[in-house]
């Protein structure tokens, strides 16, 4: 139930689905989902609950093997790989995890500003390891990079129109690190991926 009600609000947004259509889409009775979760509401938070469980073990994925003697093309691979392990292509917790971004959602804010960390604390520790320079600005660096990874997630399948291929495969996500780690490193004149300082 927790799953069906998953896609459903990934496709349409909470407010545009009933009890009924979960049930439905679950193969239950109307009954049954409130039985277990109360109402909607309750069914939504603990769909809430369940994408933040995903992040976070993306994210201790993630922290656990840190940027600490990694290369920047080291690091992507980590996360990208993380998010390929937890998050299969048909996962429809990129499309939710939009919704979810931009509602006023307590579960949307956590897992912002957990992101938010995480990208923060990447950097210092990049830094630290001559990898990054932190700049003048270093929350507005963190947050610029955050939201450079998140929209990867959330316009994925765009990406995946224009680009002819999924960003979150694994051939994918090869062809675009390859060139986000070049402009990282080199700026918008970087050529090749090569051309990093």
């Amino acid at each position: 139930m927790r799953d069906e009600a998953l896609g459903l609000f990934a496709e349409s947004g909470p407010d545009a689905v009933s009890v009924r259509q979960i049930a439905q889409a679950a193969g239950v009775s109307p009954g049954l989902v409130l039985h277990h979760f109360g109402s909607k509401d309750g069914l939504r938070q603990e769909v809430d609950r369940h994408v933040l469980s995903v992040f976070e073990a993306v994210l201790s994925e993630v922290a656990v093997q840190g940027p600490e003697g990694e290369s920047a093309e080291g690091l992507a691979h980590g996360l990208g790989a993380a998010v390929l392990r937890h998050l299969p292509e048909d996962s429809p917790i990129p499309a939710y995890l939009g919704r979810l971004l931009l509602s006023g959602a307590d579960a949307g804010r956590i897992l912002f500003r957990r992101l938010f960390e995480l990208s923060r604390r990447t950097l210092e520790e990049m830094e630290g390891a001559g990898q990054a320079v932190r700049g003048r600005d270093p929350q507005v660096r963190a947050a610029f990079l955050l939201v450079n990874d998140l929209a990867l997630l959330i316009l994925r399948p765009r990406l995946a129109e224009v680009l002819g291929i999924d960003p979150l495969s694994a051939a994918g996500l090869e062809r675009w690190a390859s060139e986000v780690l070049a402009i990282y490193g080199g700026g918008l004149t970087a050529e090749r991926t090569g051309d990093t300082a």
